[in-house]
């Protein structure tokens, strides 16, 4: 059971849309790129971290999260826990189109947790995935989205800095810069 009982879902749902759209706004992803979402329904509820896990949250933060991404031609990426070594939840599509291999695993609400639970639950053709490397990412609750960002990640402070009672962290990624002193940039 969540700490805090009658958390107001729909805030939640509102406050993870204005986070996704600050940091596109910011710095807008090619159509077909992946976002990266790690989500703690525990730090959000106002529990610890991997203690309090509450399903209704992790629905909510997905559903909010999903919307806003479909409407941006955006692949959703959902970050399990470390108890299933971060894994993701993606739809099957971006799998093919990022030829990344599927893995056998199924989350629950504390095996992977409630976000990514509700991931397998709310995608079309869900699969689980070791690894990715993510555009750009928002982290709810100190989840540790890093490992799956591409190699240059731009850290972004949103002005919407929490979600519920779970700070919030976000990053685009910019590609490399190699050359040395004769290289030219954009």
């Amino acid at each position: 059971m969540s700490i805090i009982r009658n958390m107001d879902l729909e805030k939640v749902k509102a406050e993870v849309a204005t986070v996704i759209s600050e940091v596109l706004e910011a710095h807008p992803q090619r159509e077909g790129s992946i976002f990266v979402i790690g989500c703690s329904s525990s730090e959000i509820c106002g529990g610890v971290i991997g203690k309090n896990s509450s399903e209704e949250t992790g629905k909510a933060v997905f559903e909010a999260a999903k919307a806003l991404l479909d409407q941006k031609g955006l692949y959703l990426a959902c970050q399990c826990c470390e108890h299933l070594n971060r894994a993701l939840i993606i739809e099957e599509s971006c799998a093919i189109k990022y030829n990344l291999e599927p893995v056998c695993v199924v989350p629950w609400a504390h095996g992977g947790g409630s976000f990514a639970t509700a991931a397998w639950h709310g995608f079309k053709n869900p699969v689980a995935v070791e690894h990715i490397k993510a555009s750009a990412g928002i982290d709810i609750g100190s989840t540790l989205i890093g490992m799956h960002l591409k190699d240059v990640a731009v850290p972004l402070h949103p002005e919407q800095k929490f979600i519920g009672k779970a700070y919030v962290t976000a990053a685009w990624c910019r590609p490399k810069l190699i050359g040395g002193e004769r290289a030219r940039y954009q």
